[in-house]
């Protein structure tokens, strides 16, 4: 019995039926492998920070069927307002960002997608209309995949190399569709606060993870929704100046990497970009900061652990 038959026998019973063969199968078809964290980065710097953005813009009410204009106006405010915000604070910096986009924003506004390639950031895969891949049958997952791909490429002239799935979402499909696209990295997984290797089957994959988490995500902190008990649940200060401050400084002690995830339908209101703004002052007061995109990150990190795995050979 294959590997893939034996977790689909497991989940058709209740995990306490599970024979060890089972439950081994289910945690190891994707795990974290070899630490990727560098001795020491690029031109010497302490630490690595990695900004990323995730253009949502109308794709989540989309996605959801909702289709009355106040949601629609939410998401909106990301593209008119939150989006040019935030080029204008890197470029203000000259700090280098990762933006991941539905292809769905991209063909609504070429133009965006476009600028963010023109002002040298990187444009990540971020689903076709930020679709739940776990809902996902494998064939539909694998050809919005692609069809995210190449229009991402055709619409802003950059070939995505990661992917970061929506919400975070990784169903048993989805690290087979990214090897065959051949991605040099993924960003949804969360088994380490530095870069990893992606195991599959015990095997690695030669995939980059570049691990995010929910605590240093914006939309936790600030979102809302109308009919719902969903509140905001920080003041930006507290959460900008406080918990993400605190990530970077232990990220600076240990030489490690400070990864964020933001939106600008989220972080791009007024209160929101002058906290972040004086966060990454206080980084910047550091010495020995890389800014990179996070395929620059990826790229470093495979080609030192490459180098560290010949010289020891």
């Amino acid at each position: 019995m294959t590997a893939s038959e034996k977790r689909d026998q497991a989940t058709q019973r209740h995990p306490w039926q599970w024979e060890e063969a089972e439950w081994r199968g289910v945690v190891e078809r994707v795990r974290a492998g070899r630490s990727l964290k560098p001795d020491v980065w690029p031109q010497g710097a302490r630490a690595a920070v990695a900004l990323s953005f995730d253009t949502d813009h109308e794709t989540i009410p989309l996605r959801d069927g909702q289709t009355g204009p106040g949601k629609l106006s939410q998401g909106e405010y990301g593209a008119r307002v939150g989006s040019p915000r935030v080029l204008a604070l890197l470029e203000r910096r000259s700090i280098p960002a990762t933006f991941f986009m539905p292809a769905v924003c991209a063909l609504m506004r070429p133009q965006e997608a476009r600028e963010y390639s023109l002002r040298g950031h990187e444009i990540g895969i971020h689903g076709w209309i930020h679709e739940r891949n776990m809902e996902l049958d494998p064939k539909s997952e694998r050809d919005l995949a692609f069809r995210c791909a190449d229009t991402l490429e055709r619409v802003s002239g950059q070939r995505p190399v990661g992917i970061r799935t929506p919400s975070w979402d990784f169903s048993d499909h989805t690290l087979d569709i990214s090897r065959e696209l051949g991605l040099l990295y993924d960003s949804s997984l969360m088994a380490d606060d530095d870069p990893y290797e992606i195991l599959a089957d015990g095997e690695p994959t030669g995939i980059v993870e570049l691990p995010p988490e929910w605590i240093r995500d914006d939309d936790i902190y600030f979102e809302m929704d109308r009919y719902s008990p969903l509140r905001p649940h920080g003041m930006p200060r507290q959460v900008v100046g406080g918990i993400w401050r605190d990530e970077f400084d232990v990220a600076y002690e240990e030489g490690g990497l400070f990864q964020l995830t933001m939106h600008p339908h989220v972080i791009g209101h007024r209160s929101r970009i002058t906290v972040l703004e004086e966060l990454l002052a206080h980084i910047e007061g550091h010495e020995g900061i890389w800014y990179a995109t996070h395929a620059e990150i990826a790229r470093y990190v495979k080609d030192q652990a490459k180098r560290s795995t010949e010289s020891s050979s």
